[in-house]
């Protein structure tokens, strides 16, 4: 199977309720980039998952799986935000959303706020 051309394509791939999550998901990463940044991010695709970027770098990778949605990279977020993640964290900088439960979306979104809010800060590497 070809690698998808965008994020809409590779959302579009999933079946419908999986599909609908990635939407929401999305939708959270975007907006608070966009709230961080003042601007609308860019979204593609890297490592054949879907990528928000911030200043042409990466903010934020999601991607769907057969049992869970993940999002990368996690970094250690401050408290008390890093204590609200870290029943999803699954590796050092990664988290998951099992399909058999609840997506806490408003907790997506303020981590999203968080790593954004640190790489408007920072200046882009080459």
């Amino acid at each position: 199977m070809a690698s998808p051309a965008s994020v809409d394509e590779y959302i579009a791939g999933f079946p419908p309720e999986v599909a609908d999550r990635l939407r929401r998901i999305r939708s959270e990463i975007v907006s608070q980039v966009t709230a961080a940044s003042g601007t609308a991010p860019e979204e593609k695709i890297r490592y054949g998952i879907a990528a928000v970027m911030l200043g042409g770098r990466y903010a934020l990778h999601f991607a769907g799986w057969k049992k869970h949605i993940g999002l990368y990279p996690v970094p250690p977020l401050p408290e008390p935000l890093q204590s609200e993640i870290a029943p999803y964290r699954a590796e050092k900088d990664s988290v998951v959303f099992p399909h058999t439960k609840d997506v806490p979306y408003d907790l997506i979104g303020r981590v999203a706020r968080a790593i954004a809010d640190e790489r408007v800060d920072q200046p882009a590497k080459d």
